[in-house]
């Protein structure tokens, strides 16, 4: 895998999951370096004509009018231990390295001022595997400054750290990392930690499983369509051309593909239920999201989200807000809510294929009859599946209080937005898992039924891990072990070399 080259442009959120999820290295491009020392001279040379700089010789907060007296060195290790407060469960090594990865690539748009030396012993850091221990509750969106200075102490050697999955003092993972802690100059403690990295980098991990599990969707709902014998006219291209919704002719035009076949297939029903009918609208919607969610979190990416920020070519030192993240979070709010509706088109098309036997499917999908639960009992687990999904999707962005004196009198509250969003695709995909097992059933009782290539890959897939249902037996774990291929990244293996996965821009 090539490493990352770090230019101050162009990262991707598919970047930020390389390398986070698979050690991808990072290099700094050949001007990165040559940028930062032109914003540090701007900054030193403002500090030395006696303009008032936020964070370096001012105080943070309520305390802006206070100005920072003797070592402004020492200063900016003094506000990192006084906003050092975070708490609750540490992050995954995942999210911190996609924390890491993110402040990287923001700071190499060269806007904070940060001591070069700093931001190269960063790097360094995130190659060498070492990882700040940091916990997870303590932004509420106006920037993530409580939770990054975790990751600002480990780099001066103050804290924990994560080093070969193993916990310890961060100044002893340095040295078995052969690091050396770094000296903070005027500023560079704020420019680590005043920015939206957790909410970047986090999201960044968020739309990657966004897509691939709309993929999985996807591949779920064509095999309903099969077991269903569903009507595929609802898949003819002139009719999405006819009201071209976000995302729908995309859609559309991924089931048509999963569903081909040389000879055509009769339907069974003039019309299909909506959670079958309308997927193109469905999932349409939820392309449309993702496609939002991704464009809010690549701007954070590769912007200089700095305050106060710096502008090499102008020699100027300006105070802003553009830590600021209103769209990402409602980016993720919207993403949230188009989860909740594919989710809950999931369900619905579960309820079909397993309640009392609908075009020509045996009640419960059970092969024996009688007295068999087959599949039923498990419309209470996606009941129950489903309405956690709908807890989380009720907007958080506007939970907050005014804080700081009033000089944070608003908020985002990112940092949750995504979480949630995070937790809801956990969710979701278990619902795909059901709805994959109740469809490659309602395959195997459907007589006389060809399925097209891409689909006949997927049942193969499916019954590979699952048997299908013969008599009745604990679902549950079968449902389980669906989920964690799908969830672990083994299900496009499973599928290749038919190149199912297709990923949604």
């Amino acid at each position: 895998m090539s490493a990352l080259h770090l230019t101050g442009a162009g990262v991707g959120v598919g970047d930020v999951a390389a390398v986070a999820r698979d050690g991808r290295k990072v290099e700094i491009g050949p001007d990165v370096i040559g940028r930062l020392e032109k914003a540090r001279k701007v900054l030193d040379q403002a500090a030395a004509s006696g303009q008032q700089i936020y964070g370096l010789n001012t105080g943070l907060g309520a305390n802006l009018g206070t100005a920072v007296e003797g070592d402004a060195n020492a200063f900016q290790r003094q506000l990192l231990e006084g906003r050092s407060g975070a708490v609750g469960e540490a992050l995954p090594v995942e999210a911190v390295r996609a924390t890491m990865a993110a402040r990287a690539a923001m700071l190499s748009v060269g806007g904070s001022g940060l001591s070069p030396y700093v931001f190269v012993a960063l790097v360094d850091a995130l190659n060498a595997g070492v990882h700040p221990v940091m916990p997870s509750l303590g932004s509420i969106g106006a920037g993530d400054l409580v939770l990054m200075t975790a990751l600002a102490r480990m780099l001066t050697g103050e804290g924990e750290a994560d080093y070969q999955g193993r916990r310890m003092p961060a100044v002893k993972a340095l040295m078995m990392a052969r690091l050396a802690p770094v000296s903070l100059a005027p500023k560079d403690g704020l420019s680590l930690i005043n920015a939206s990295a957790v909410s970047a980098g986090s999201g960044a991990l968020a739309v990657t499983d966004a897509l691939s599990a709309l993929a999985q969707q996807q591949q779920a709902g064509a095999l309903t369509m099969e077991g269903f014998g569903a009507n595929r006219t609802i898949l003819d291209p002139r009719v999405h051309l006819a009201r071209p919704a976000a995302g729908q002719q995309e859609a559309a035009k991924v089931l048509h593909d999963l569903l081909a076949r040389d000879e055509p297939q009769a339907p069974a029903t003039l019309q299909d239920p909506l959670s079958i009918r309308c997927m193109p609208s469905i999932h349409g919607a939820l392309i449309d999201a993702i496609g939002q969610a991704r464009h809010a979190v690549e701007i954070e990416l590769n912007a200089a989200a700095d305050n106060p920020l710096v502008l090499g070519d102008d020699g100027l030192v300006l105070s802003t807000g553009n830590f600021h993240t209103a769209a990402l979070s409602l980016a993720f709010e919207t993403l949230s809510l188009a989860i909740a509706q594919c989710a809950a088109a999931s369900a619905a098309r579960f309820i079909q294929l397993t309640g009392s036997g609908r075009n020509g499917l045996p009640k419960y999908l059970s092969p024996v009859g009688g007295a068999s639960a087959g599949f039923v009992p498990l419309q209470k687990v996606v009941a129950s599946i489903l309405a956690a999904i709908r807890h989380k999707a009720n907007p958080v962005m506007l939970d907050f209080l005014p804080v700081s004196e009033g000089v944070e009198d608003h908020a985002t509250q990112t940092p949750l937005a995504i979480a949630k969003c995070a937790g809801m695709i956990d969710l979701w995909r278990r619902l795909i898992a059901f709805e994959l097992m109740a469809a490659a059933q309602a395959v195997d009782l459907r007589e006389g039924l060809t399925l097209a290539p891409r689909t006949a890959a997927i049942h193969k897939a499916i019954r590979a891990l699952v048997p299908g249902l013969k008599e009745d037996r604990p679902l549950g774990i079968d449902a389980e072990g669906l989920y964690a291929m799908l969830a672990g990244g083994n299900w496009q293996a499973a599928l290749s070399p038919t190149d199912l996965v297709q990923e949604q821009a």
